[in-house]
């Protein structure tokens, strides 16, 4: 009988201690909730307020605060579609610029070699449309390491180029490069089996040995776009070109040569201009930045894709 007692005892203090256990889980549970809970919504409200202030609107009311001023727009590395250096980056910073109060003239900062002669053309189209919507606003180009081929292109549309004595300037050219592998192939014993539908589909393939009458075609190509850069450059620079036959052979010329040349006006940086040309040494930037909603938003977009094309993957697997 006591054996009983004893092992009934035993039982109810266990279930009392399992019965502690659970409850002190289920609080440690609850307590960890709220936390998780706390800090998601200051994370969230740390996202919020970061947006606010990367947002255009914000940008744009603290600029339109800072009185007369030079805006500046940076052309930095390649000039091509999607880069900060497209024309749809480019042409949405000149227009915030033109129309911002106190704007007194605009800077264009070029550091590029250059790019995408159609992404190029479409800068400098609206530069120079801008320039006769606006004659008041004077537009420049100032360069720094690099101002030569699409960016240029770009450059010619300004009121005046200014330049370093080092800088590199011109190369006003076309040019379309590749690689030829027909005898690294023989030599390896690779066989090439290309079909087409279309005589010249397979246009330039470098697998292929070189058709005369493709390198042909590609030179008229080339020479018709050169021959626009060139009247693009007539057009921008008039009379200031000196009469050199080099001009548009695609040289790259030094900043003094430049000028000397009639491709850039005078030496000058951006506060030297802002200051002695403008006449409005504030200086503000406006160029576009990819906003902090917009990278979240590319970011979960990847990160959805990416989950999408797993799972469609291992279905199709």
């Amino acid at each position: 009988m006591a054996s009983n007692i004893d092992r009934n005892n035993d039982d109810r203090w266990e279930r009392a201690a399992l019965e502690r256990i659970a409850t002190e889980l289920v609080r440690e549970q609850r307590r960890a909730r709220r936390w998780n809970i706390f800090f998601r919504l200051a994370f969230l409200a740390y996202l919020i307020a970061l947006l606010v202030f990367a947002s255009p609107a914000f940008m744009l009311g603290s600029k339109s605060a800072v009185g007369r001023h030079t805006a500046v727009i940076k052309i930095d590395g390649v000039i091509s579609e999607g880069s900060p250096a497209s024309a749809e980056s480019i042409i949405e910073s000149l227009n915030a610029a033109i129309k911002a109060p106190g704007v007194a003239g605009i800077i264009l900062q070029i550091n590029s070699p250059g790019g995408s002669p159609v992404q190029s053309g479409i800068i400098n189209d609206e530069i120079r449309r801008l320039r006769g919507l606006h004659p008041d606003i004077p537009i420049h180009a100032v360069v720094g390491d690099m101002c030569t081929s699409g960016a240029y292109y770009v450059a010619v549309a300004a009121e005046r180029i200014f330049v370093d004595k080092a800088s590199l300037v011109g190369s006003i050219g076309v040019l379309i490069d590749g690689f030829g592998f027909t005898g690294a192939m023989e030599k390896l014993g690779i066989e090439r089996r290309l079909y087409t539908a279309g005589e010249h589909k397979g246009f330039l393939d470098p697998f292929s040995p070189v058709q005369s009458e493709d390198v042909a075609h590609v030179r008229t190509l080339l020479n018709e776009v050169h021959q626009q850069f060139i009247q693009v450059v007539r057009d921008g620079r008039g009379d200031r070109l000196a009469d050199d036959p080099r001009l548009f052979t695609g040289l790259i010329w030094s900043g003094e040569q430049s000028i000397a040349l009639g491709l850039a006006d005078a030496i000058g940086s951006v506060h030297s201009v802002a200051r002695d040309v403008i006449g409005a040494e504030k200086l503000v930037d406006y160029t576009r930045q990819v906003s902090l909603l917009t990278r979240l938003a590319d970011r979960v977009g990847a990160s959805i894709a990416r989950q999408l094309e797993t799972r469609l993957w291992g279905q199709l697997r």
